[in-house]
């Protein structure tokens, strides 16, 4: 059995195809891409498979934002607690863990127990804790997301709480002359300490990280105060399309009409 799972984040589309329990591919495209040159609307988005390489699906679901615009003929939506959740179960095998999943636009926590969830936090609210924020501080230090994310010792101090004053407190930091060292960890210090309250409530020896920010080093090195243990997932950006296939591939009777 072949199953498609999509996962229709807020910068990004992430595409997943489970056979035999076995990831066969992966895509990953932006956004505007996606809807323009993947997809056709009558009523509800439909996408165009043979365009994206993909055939013979016997099963689709979908989540992230844009989950209940799909076709729901061919797409099963889920809610991306659920699909994250699955791709945790998937991808490390675990059934008590806490997730951490940042976005580009939001943040989601979630506690499992026994291969239940007993609790969870969402902050959809603001940027200044998700994804885009670093994005946007890595373009003020004309600096790659990969790069920024190496440095953790000796952050300068950022007290600004919003994503848009963050910006012009970081400009006048480099106005002072503060090294580019300081500066990345910095940004990177104040994003861990706006989910560390977040994440406080939520005490569990072992932190599965999934979402971009999962690819920052300095995030993990600070989050290893706080854990015996740090999961890392081998596709973390991934893991919400994951977690639709291996959905897929738990329920009984949902088949892909023609």
């Amino acid at each position: 059995m072949r199953i498609l799972g999509i996962d229709l984040g807020s910068r990004e589309v992430k595409i997943a195809v489970m056979e035999e329990e076995k990831i066969i591919k992966k895509i990953k495209v932006s956004t505007m891409s996606f809807y323009r040159d993947y997809c056709s609307f009558n009523g509800k988005i439909i996408v165009d498979l043979e365009k994206l390489g993909i055939y013979g699906i016997d099963r689709a679901v979908s989540t992230g934002y844009g989950r209940n615009n799909t076709d729901l003929n061919k797409f099963k939506a889920i809610n991306e607690i659920k699909a994250h959740v699955y791709g945790c179960f998937y991808q490390t095998k675990l059934k008590d863990f806490i997730l951490l999943d940042v976005g580009g636009q939001d943040v989601k926590i979630v506690k499992v127990e026994n291969g239940i969830i007993t609790d969870l936090e969402l902050n959809e609210k603001c940027a200044a804790s998700c994804g885009r924020y670093l994005e946007n501080m890595a373009n003020v230090l004309e600096i790659s997301l990969d790069e920024m994310s190496k440095y953790y010792d000796n952050p300068v101090v950022l007290n600004a709480t919003c994503a848009v004053f963050s910006e012009s407190e970081l400009i006048g930091k480099i106005a002072e002359g503060v090294d580019i060292k300081s500066l990345c960890a910095g940004v990177n210090y104040s994003l861990y300490k706006r989910l560390h309250p977040m994440l406080n409530k939520f005490k569990g020896r072992k932190l599965v990280l999934t979402g971009g920010v999962a690819n920052n080093s300095a995030i993990k090195e600070y989050l290893k105060k706080d854990y015996d243990e740090i999961v890392s997932v081998e596709e973390p950006q991934l893991n919400g399309a994951i977690g639709c296939c291996y959905y897929g591939n738990k329920i009984k009777n949902l088949k892909v009409e023609a």
